[in-house]
């Protein structure tokens, strides 16, 4: 008997062991994963100089430079706008314009929310009132290079707007071209639910067509509505599609009916277009804009697939679906000066995208990671003002990725290996498949804080976001805390 019991006593030993030996790990990996209450966005991570030349910032960490407040990097303070809006957000249950009632958000009672539209060199002030979004939330002029404070972040450019209180943004328009805005608070859910619409920065004309892509409760639309629906263009108008994909994921758009142009990308001009009847391949956030003379039969623009689709022409033209083969940015077009050597780059950064199993947040799961880590511990992309900038973005995470960064367009150089031949392919979003590589490069020319993340909202929630930060900047705002940020 003495044996037994010593051989059970043993055995619990060993089992007591071999439980610790199973739970402290785990135990340690879910402490490690807590994200704080309340921190701030300027020392999430670690610095990632990109093998930049020696300055100031490699004497001091990240967090602890002195220099500019983002609040301080605003937009004209003085001077009568050209263009003054009021939007005002709401939670509510409204109606499509096809008819269909959803429970999401509005801007001023509608979804999309109203149409601004402005000229190059107009000073623009939006006074944006958030009536009944109970999370808060706030407007983010996403392709526009703002001014860092004008940006719309919560928590890491101002504060979410509460019920019941209002945020004035003022900016000039520097930039033609197609862009949005949403709501960066809790943006997963309010930008699903509708808290968007479009702003065009181009003088109003007759061929002018914003076509503003959204699914709502599974039901996908083109302005507001599902189906198909019709513009009246005479034929022999030139007509400029505007198409902005508010969704997740990629989209195919294009025009049947006639051959177009890919006349600009993401707000940029294509230099040397060529008429094409292949689709295009539009990223989540981005925007593309096809310009063809309206046949006498009509033309339709097409969502994905000819069920949803809007007729532009004085007839309605036949419903038909997209080709299988599309449009490729990295040779379409003709090359053009860039205004900067990519080959003379002053920081190399790399942006590798991956997968893994662990906890977030205390949260266990299978989570997006930057250069190997999860959020917070991820790379903060370092930079000082002038630096011609490099990134690399790869992806092994299973998935693809919209990758979009604030304040700053890029051009890409390559796609796994391969040279941009065509014209110079300018991007604020720009779609990573899996197993993808793509070589980027801009200026950095915007100084502040700027988020780089996916576009794939419900992705940058689960942890695939990190920032872009210029020297000596710094934040007075907080993610979490008693303003309740969320500026996923």
């Amino acid at each position: 008997m003495p044996e037994v019991k010593k051989r059970r006593r043993l055995g619990r030993l060993i089992a007591l062991g071999v439980t610790l030996a199973v739970l402290v790990p785990l135990g340690y990996l879910w402490a490690t994963s807590l994200v704080p209450g309340s921190y701030d966005p300027a020392e999430m991570g670690y610095a990632d100089y990109g093998g930049g030349p020696a300055s100031s910032m490699e004497h001091m960490s990240h967090g602890d430079m002195p220099g500019m407040s983002v609040a301080d990097l605003t937009g004209p303070t003085t001077g009568i706008p050209n263009v003054a809006v009021t939007l005002t957000a709401r939670k509510q249950k409204f109606q499509l314009a096809s008819g269909e009632t959803i429970d999401g958000y509005t801007i001023n009672g509608t979804s999309p929310g109203p149409l601004i539209r402005a000229r190059v060199g107009d000073l623009i002030q939006v006074t944006f009132v958030n009536e009944s979004v109970p999370d808060g939330a706030t407007l983010h002029w996403h392709g526009i290079d703002v001014p860092n404070a004008e940006d719309g972040v919560a928590g890491v450019t101002q504060d979410a707007v509460p019920m019941g209180g209002k945020y004035v943004y003022r900016f000039k328009a520097d930039q033609a071209g197609t862009y949005w805005y949403h709501s960066h608070q809790v943006s997963s859910d309010e930008v699903k639910g509708g808290l968007f619409g479009p702003i065009v920065i181009a003088p109003a004309a007759p061929g002018d067509v914003v076509a503003a892509i959204h699914t709502y409760d599974g039901k996908r639309t083109i302005n507001g509505r599902t189906g198909t629906g019709r513009i009246n263009l005479a034929a022999g108008t030139t007509a400029r599609v505007r198409v902005i994909n508010t969704d997740n994921t990629v989209l195919r758009v294009g025009l049947v009916g006639t051959p177009y142009k890919v006349v600009a990308v993401d707000g940029r001009d294509v230099h040397g277009p060529t008429p094409v009847t292949a689709a295009y391949p539009l990223p989540a956030g981005g925007r593309v804009d096809l310009e063809a003379v309206v046949p006498a039969g009509g033309m339709r623009l097409v969502a994905g697939t000819a069920a949803v689709s809007l007729g532009i022409g004085s007839t309605d033209p036949p419903e038909a679906e997209l080709p299988a083969d599309t449009v490729d940015l990295l040779t379409y077009g003709t090359p053009a000066p860039l205004g900067f050597d990519p080959a003379k780059a002053d920081r190399n950064f790399e942006y590798r995208i991956g997968r893994q199993v662990g906890f977030l947040d205390g949260k266990p799961g299978l989570w997006w990671t930057i250069n190997g880590h999860k959020f917070p511990d991820v790379p903060m992309y370092m930079v000082a003002e002038g630096d011609v900038v490099r990134m690399k973005i790869s992806n092994t995470s299973g998935q693809a990725h919209p990758m979009h960064l604030h304040g700053h367009h890029a051009v890409v150089l390559s796609r796994n290996g391969v040279a941009a031949t065509g014209s110079p392919w300018w991007v604020d979003t720009l779609e990573v498949g899996n197993k993808e590589t793509y070589e980027i490069a801009f200026v950095a020319d915007n100084p502040g804080l700027w988020m780089d993340h996916c576009h794939n909202l419900p992705h940058a929630s689960q942890g695939l976001m990190t920032h872009l930060m210029y020297e000596g900047i710094t934040t007075p705002y907080r993610v979490g805390g008693k303003s309740h940020n969320k500026p996923e």
